[in-house]
């Protein structure tokens, strides 16, 4: 693969193959990243995955135009952190379509940008809230249907139970006896369901990020400030309740996504009151009070709807997300779900946070 890049795609961006370095940056579970550096410069290049996003020059240009909106109003300083921006191939384009061979795009590379893996301090989680909610902010004035849909559905929780029962009744690799309980778990949350449909129905729709997991937000290295927002390819129109719920999913637990220690999986109050007090501040003036309300909502759905993805990639035989071993998928779900119950037995004391 790097030998290819060399010779066939780092020229395209103005880069000499020969006298460039190339790493992998990430550890995402989609794409294929690596970080360029040809003496002075330095850049980001990304291998789309093409069966996910099937319309990737969609995706890109929705990158393109929020980046342009963020540098607008970070030009009016009313945005506080750097935009990561396209870098454009020597021709003008913002991708490299070469077939078979890969559709390519670069980005920016931020100096001095560090990224954690997970939210060790209440300071981290207050940081990275803040900045994913001055991020959501900035992009308060943009209208949604702006941006196209790259991954229809992707958060819709009744559909994606759907296809966890189809996974479930097919079983095609003969793996559900190893993990009954926890797709039953999931199928019997029915009451959830029935209050995330009334939520929805009013909730304004907005422009959301759609991935905010800690590691899409660049720490400045020299002080472990917040420096920017990355990773703008699921940044779709949605509900703020979903943007806050996939962070605290994030954010809250001492251990990574895949971990297997259980026991020291659980969500952290601390962490979860840091986010919530630090997200809600730096959407003052925008968020609604329903909004505010859907948030706790959005804290429930998220790990539940990130464990039923995992179950349902595990029992279709790991064809969606990128796996380092046999029940990688599964690990990762029991990981969410045991999260998920965690929040639940913490109900009563954390949903106050959200009252409007």
């Amino acid at each position: 693969m790097v030998n290819f890049i060399r010779k066939n795609v780092l020229s395209q961006f103005g880069f000499r193959g020969e006298h460039s370095t190339l790493h992998p940056l990430g550890n995402g579970h989609i794409n294929q990243t690596f970080l360029v550096n040809d003496n002075a410069k330095t850049m980001v290049l990304q291998r789309i995955n093409t069966q996910i996003f099937t319309d990737p020059k969609v995706m890109i240009q929705n990158a393109s135009n929020i980046s342009q909106h963020l540098l607008t109003k970070r030009q009016q300083q009313q945005y506080p952190l750097q935009v990561v921006s396209p870098i454009a191939t020597v021709s003008g384009a913002l991708y490299l379509d070469l077939g078979e061979q890969g559709f390519w795009r670069a980005i920016d590379y931020l100096p001095h940008s560090d990224t954690i893996e997970v939210v060790d301090t209440p300071e981290q989680a207050m940081l990275a809230a803040a900045a994913f909610g001055h991020f959501a902010a900035a992009l308060s004035d943009l209208t949604p249907n702006d941006i196209i849909d790259v991954i229809p559905n992707f958060l819709n929780l009744p559909q994606r139970i759907t296809q966890l029962h189809d996974a479930m009744v097919n079983d095609v690799n003969g793996r559900l006896v190893q993990c009954k309980k926890w797709p039953d778990l999931c199928l019997a949350q029915t009451d959830l369901l029935a209050e995330l449909v009334q939520y929805e129905a009013a909730l304004p729709l907005r422009i959301c990020h759609n991935d905010t997991k800690i590691n899409n937000m660049l720490f400045d290295s020299r002080d472990m400030s917040s420096l920017a927002i990355i990773d703008l390819d699921t940044c779709m129109k949605g509900y703020l309740m979903y943007d806050f719920g996939d962070m605290v999913r994030a954010f809250c637990s001492p251990e990574p996504e895949d971990s297997t220690d259980l026991g020291n999986v659980y969500a952290r109050p601390e962490i979860i009151i840091a986010a919530a007090n630090a997200y809600i501040a730096s959407l003052a003036g925008i968020i609604t009070p329903l909004e505010k309300r859907s948030l706790w909502l959005g804290t429930k759905v998220m790990p539940l709807m990130l464990g039923v993805r995992f179950l349902t990639d595990y029992l279709n035989g790991d064809v969606y997300f990128g796996i380092k071993h046999q029940n990688h998928n599964l690990d990762r779900a029991i990981n969410q779900l045991t999260i998920y119950q965690s929040l639940l037995r913490q109900e009563a004391a954390l949903k106050s946070l959200f009252n409007a």
